[in-house]
């Protein structure tokens, strides 16, 4: 069996595919890949089922040794990327591209400059041990494959089903590092229990992101906050990924792949499926900008 080698594990690494959804009667979320469209985009590019397992690297950072040959892809948050050989020799490679490597060969992975989550596929998918029926780690859980540690060895699967058809794909344009990243919502379930300026205060505003934010969820703060006109205790209730739940504090938390089932606070909007990938990518201090439609 093909595998790879984890040489170095920098701000953590874990194993992502499409998650376990349905199992919310179990008291489990549905976890996977946080940006969803990358860890697609990059199962694709190599040929891979889109069940297939890859890595996501929290600011890149890892470092994989390649005991046989092996096609991998790297996309998400575009990080520096080099191919060291067996002989020391230092030859280029790119993220969205396609990379190749042959026994001995070295992938490192740099940290980007912009973004926060970026996707290492392999042709064949990564055979780690499936935990209810999923590769995933989920962390509010601590369910699934545990994280990467140097010195593991990652098997590689039989999850292709086609041949790559390109050498490279084009990254994704913007936000440039000057600009907001802006995030479309959709209103409800809960709008109702804020007061009727709640969209003015929402998307009026620059949001920046906080230092207490995972992938379980996104916190923000503003200038000025949402203001409820419903104030009585709300009972919890099932929150869908991209949910922003607001606490008392009127701030926004923005729930990812590993958010709870339940919230016990008022859900004002719902990030768009797009929307959710990026706010996958925002680091803390990012400014964020809300944009409603319906």
């Amino acid at each position: 069996m093909s595998t790879l080698t984890v040489l170095r594990v920098g701000f953590g690494v874990t194993t992502q595919d499409l998650g376990r959804p349905g199992l919310s009667d179990m008291g489990l979320g549905a976890a996977g890949a946080a940006d969803r469209g990358s860890a697609a985009l990059a199962n694709r590019v190599v040929g891979n089922r889109p069940d297939a397992a890859v890595l996501e690297a929290l600011l890149g950072s890892v470092t994989l040794r390649a005991d046989s040959h092996v096609v991998a892809a790297v996309t998400g948050a575009a990080p520096p990327v080099h191919v060291t050989r067996a002989d020391g020799s230092v030859r280029g490679a790119a993220a969205y591209e396609i990379v190749t490597l042959d026994p001995g060969d070295t992938l490192d992975i740099g940290v980007p400059d912009t973004g926060l989550r970026t996707y290492v596929a392999v042709r064949g998918g990564f055979a780690v041990a499936p935990v209810l029926g999923s590769r995933s780690w989920d962390s509010l859980a601590q369910l699934g494959p545990a994280p990467l540690v140097a010195g593991d060895v990652l098997d590689i699967g039989n999850a292709a089903d086609a041949w790559p058809v390109v050498d490279a794909v084009a990254p994704p344009l913007g936000p440039w590092p000057w600009e907001s990243v802006v995030l479309d919502v959709v209103p409800g379930p809960r709008d109702d229990w804020f007061t009727p300026g709640w969209r003015t205060t929402l998307t009026g505003q620059d949001h920046h992101v906080t230092q207490d934010s995972d992938r379980v969820g996104v916190r923000t703060t503003a200038a000025e906050p949402l203001v409820r006109a419903v104030t009585h205790e709300l009972p919890s209730e099932g929150v869908e990924t991209g949910s922003l739940q607001v606490p008392p504090a009127g701030f926004p938390v923005l729930f990812l792949a590993d958010h709870p089932l339940t919230g016990g606070y008022p859900v004002v909007a719902v990030l768009t499926p797009g929307s959710v990938d990026r706010a996958a990518q925002l680091r803390p201090g990012d400014t964020v900008r809300f944009r409603v439609s319906g």
